[in-house]
């Protein structure tokens, strides 16, 4: 009896689904001062620095020193939440047809495009206009001069990284303060070809973990897709260094998942994530925009 090899193929399938790559971790969230607020606004309440005077001294009477009156100025800056969502539909029919489980895979989806969400968010309301109270734009740079490189005249430099050093002490802000820096892919790459960030001649040994530089400098360095584009737009990136006091993200509604059947589409399986949130620039002093060509 002939057999043919055909006849005893067997077809074999992942048990798990594969994630094409993507990003599935928030980057900026966790750097950012973070509200749980239900309100359609929220305030970030910041006070100004006061000045000490030196005390007039009693009059020949014996009168008292008056009390100064300083009248230390109050601003604030407020964020306003958007609602990000994102959903699939999966028919009975086609479930019973798969090995895997297509509900539990939408939301592991989901859940990581939402948390890209949460980063473009920051990186943009980080480098573009802010709101003050009353609601009206204030431009970046409107008061503080906080970027380097502008108009993306190079890429990533080692006198860059020290001007945004600069741009920190020059406003006082403690060097104690962990300090963060976003940059591309590219500018990691132009990173790695700078002799003070990896030489041992510049640098402590064993910083350049996971193929990159992630601790250079006093700032922990993150590599990321997501930061909006430069000055010149395509092939600019803006950079963003910055403290844990310089961005506020008020969260309204966490990111959460549903998965129901829908009586009107034939009971398929609807899978729906959404979150509602809104990030604002706190604090101009705290963060740096840094204008960086992508051309290395």
């Amino acid at each position: 009896m002939a057999i043919t090899i055909d006849d005893v193929y067997v077809n074999t399938y992942e048990q798990n689904v594969r994630f094409l790559a993507q990003q599935g971790i928030s980057r900026a969230r966790p750097w950012c001062m973070e509200r749980s607020v239900q309100s359609e606004a929220h305030n970030w309440e910041r006070i100004a620095q006061s000045t000490a005077l030196a005390k007039v001294a009693a009059d020949a009477g014996g009168a008292a020193t008056a009390t100064p009156n300083g009248q230390t100025v109050w601003s604030r800056r407020q964020s306003v939440p958007i609602t990000m969502a994102v959903g699939d539909l999966t028919e009975t029919d086609q479930i019973v047809q798969m090995i895997v489980d297509p509900n539990s895979s939408y939301a592991q989806s989901h859940g990581m495009a939402m948390r890209r969400a949460y980063d473009t968010e920051i990186f943009a309301k980080a480098v573009g206009d802010s709101r003050d109270g009353a609601g009206a734009a204030v431009a970046f740079d409107a008061v503080y001069s906080q970027t380097v490189n502008a108009g993306a005249a190079s890429a990533i430099t080692y006198d860059i990284v020290t001007e945004v050093t600069e741009k920190f002490l020059e406003n006082d802000i403690d060097p104690s303060e962990r300090k963060v820096f976003f940059i591309s892919p590219a500018q990691q790459r132009k990173l790695l070809q700078l002799t003070e960030a990896t030489s041992r001649d510049f640098t402590e040994a064993g910083q350049l973990r996971n193929g990159y530089v992630d601790n250079w400098m006093g700032y922990t360095w993150i590599v990321s897709t997501l930061l909006a584009e430069g000055s010149t737009g395509a092939g600019s990136v803006y950079a963003v260094a910055m403290t844990e006091k310089a961005m506020g993200l008020q969260v309204n509604r966490d990111i959460t998942a549903n998965i129901a059947q829908d009586p009107s589409a034939s009971f398929a399986w609807r899978i729906y994530c959404e979150s509602t949130f809104g990030a604002i620039r706190v604090e101009d002093q705290q963060l740096v925009r840094v204008d960086l060509s992508e051309t290395i």
